[in-house]
């Protein structure tokens, strides 16, 4: 047996998936979307192969699970565990998976993040947080309490970080809805979209209930595309990946 017979192969790449709901209606943006944002989740994890796909685009999914040498670890671009997560995902990986992380949205570490972007923006306009309201602009569902009970965790989570006056959680899909949650919020107060990227929701419903509520305050980004989350996502893989 020749020396390099007997060389040890070299470890196999750990792999992760991330996977998102993307726009059925036009699939190729989200796609693009969730290819960078693997390739910043993959600068923070050397030696690892990491991924992304969404749901809405044909075939992506079962695409990046046969590009995997091993069942990947996926990482669901989701608010909370709602029926895509905890049915339709479960569904579509059909057991070609290895674990499943909990969903972005509930992250230990999303509400820290989402108190820094908050405080900034308050300081931005000069304005003291005790005397700010924020209101968290969520999804929400017709068919389940999950995702509701997912978002009022966050913002009890992000009240214990914060000094703000008063946070106030509204839904797109159910009560209490967006419109009427901020309405009254006064021009002092601050919008977080509790939502993974800027879509349709964004983009058109969120702008809609805001108008209609007289909302004369401040909107943020969506929380998913916050600069902390590509590390977020690789420190939850890095230690799901060490149990």
């Amino acid at each position: 047996m020749t020396a390099a017979s007997r060389a040890p192969s070299p470890p196999q790449p750990r792999e992760a998936l991330i996977v998102a709901h993307g726009q059925p209606g036009d699939p190729a943006p989200a796609e693009t979307e969730i290819a960078a944002l693997a390739r910043r989740v993959g600068a923070e994890l050397p030696g690892w192969q990491v991924r992304g796909a969404t749901l809405a685009a044909p075939g992506a999914l079962d695409r990046a699970l046969a590009a995997c040498a091993r069942p990947p670890l996926v990482y669901p671009l989701f608010m909370t565990d709602g029926w895509f997560v905890t049915s339709q995902l479960p569904a579509r990986l059909a057991g070609r998976a290895g674990r499943v992380l909990p969903p972005l949205g509930q992250d230990p570490a999303l509400p820290a993040l989402a108190a820094e972007a908050l405080v900034q923006m308050a300081q931005e306009h000069g304005w003291q947080s005790a005397e700010t309201r924020v209101i968290i602009a969520a999804h929400g569902s017709g068919r389940s309490r999950n995702a509701a009970r997912a978002t009022e965790a966050f913002a009890r989570a992000l009240a214990a970080l914060t000094g703000f006056a008063e946070i106030r959680t509204g839904y797109i899909e159910e009560p209490p809805f967006l419109r009427e949650a901020a309405a009254g919020a006064g021009a002092q107060a601050l919008c977080l979209p509790f939502l993974a990227t800027r879509r349709g929701h964004v983009l058109e419903d969120i702008p809609s209930a805001l108008d209609a509520a007289g909302f004369t305050g401040a909107c943020l980004d969506p929380i998913g595309l916050n600069p902390g989350v590509p590390a977020l996502i690789a420190r939850a893989l890095r230690l799901a990946a060490q149990l």
